[in-house]
């Protein structure tokens, strides 16, 4: 692949350490470097491949050199204050937030899914929502062969999908110390069915996200969709029971042909030895493991699956990081 000029905006963070992780572990084809992250984190200095960056401070300048692509993961805020000034100077944003997700001007993409979106960008593409990213690799498949007509979602979602702030809740919690700072309530032993704020329609923000956007990802408005998003008491990976109504008749053996050919998928799921996907199995991987593949006898044409990735990884870091990976193909 051509070498890029690559920033990586929020370098100091949970996903922008990630990002810095995956970049080398894929040998990601850069010619410089650059790191960014707020005025309290500058002067840092950060590893990769053998050689040492210091952290520069995030300002409206920071994009006036020769940077080709931007992965940026430092919160909404920065992301529509700086997103759009990186882009007026030609650099493309590849944004983790949730800012840019559903505008209709921006992609939203996942590669493996909907790589053709990356045709129209104008310099700002959007990562989708972790819990969406591992559901889209799962379901596209099925959508292509079968069509879809319903999806139920429930999720089982790790702490480190709320940051720092959640590791330490459920750390404390471990030692006995119940705390709540990042949560309602306390999570260690307890399932929290609440992930975002709540809207006036009884959904979270999360739920909503995943329903929203499914149907951009997949081009299909016409898709019914509910979910229901669960915070629970692991560290890493997002798990989730799908419940899908195709559109046409199928046989199981069949899906299980389909999820084991599929790009980014590994299949799990020989249940009279216990091989079904784990939160544990998927940590610090980039596959989305699918396992647990059976009938719904309750209605036509139904179908479970459970679905498991690493949220910081596929659902975060590696996600974007293909994004950049399909754009210079694409160059």
């Amino acid at each position: 692949m051509k070498k890029i000029n690559l920033a990586v905006v929020g370098a100091t963070g949970m996903v922008g350490r990630t990002f810095l992780k995956v970049l080398e572990e894929r040998d990601f084809p850069y010619e410089n470097l650059y790191c960014f992250a707020s005025k309290k984190s500058a002067g840092e200095v950060v590893t990769v491949k053998g050689k040492s960056y210091t952290v520069q401070e995030l300002t409206e300048s920071s994009f006036d050199g020769d940077i080709d692509i931007a992965l940026f993961s430092a919160g909404g805020d920065i992301s529509l204050k700086f997103a759009p000034i990186a882009a007026s100077k030609g650099v493309i944003v590849i944004d983790n937030s949730s800012a840019w997700r559903m505008d209709p001007e921006v992609p939203l993409v996942v590669p493996e899914v909907n790589p053709e979106a990356l045709k129209t960008h104008k310099n700002i593409i959007a990562n989708p929502n972790c819990s969406t990213i591992q559901a889209m690799v799962a379901l596209k498949p099925l959508y292509d062969k079968y069509g879809i007509e319903r999806i139920v979602y429930s999720t089982y979602q790790a702490v480190s999908g709320s940051g720092v702030k959640g590791m330490n809740d459920l750390e404390e919690g471990i030692k006995g110390n119940h705390i709540a700072n990042c949560y309602a309530h306390p999570i260690a032993q307890n399932c929290l069915p609440h992930i975002d704020v709540f809207l006036d329609n009884g959904y979270t923000k999360e739920e909503m996200k995943m329903i929203n956007e499914t149907k951009k990802i997949l081009n299909d408005d016409t898709l019914k969709i509910t979910a229901t998003a669960v915070r629970v008491p692991i560290f890493y990976g997002h798990s989730e029971s799908i419940n899908v109504q195709l559109k046409k008749p199928f046989e199981v053996e069949d899906i299980f042909k389909l999820m084991a050919s599929s790009e980014g998928i590994i299949l799990q799921d020989d249940v009279q030895n216990n091989v079904y996907p784990l939160a544990n199995t998927a940590a610090d991987t980039d596959p989305v493991y699918v396992g647990r593949i059976r009938r719904d006898e309750s209605i036509d044409n139904g179908l479970n699956l459970w679905v498991v990735a690493d949220n910081i990884r596929k659902g975060a870091a590696t996600n974007t990081i293909q994004i950049a990976e399909t754009l210079i193909k694409m160059m």
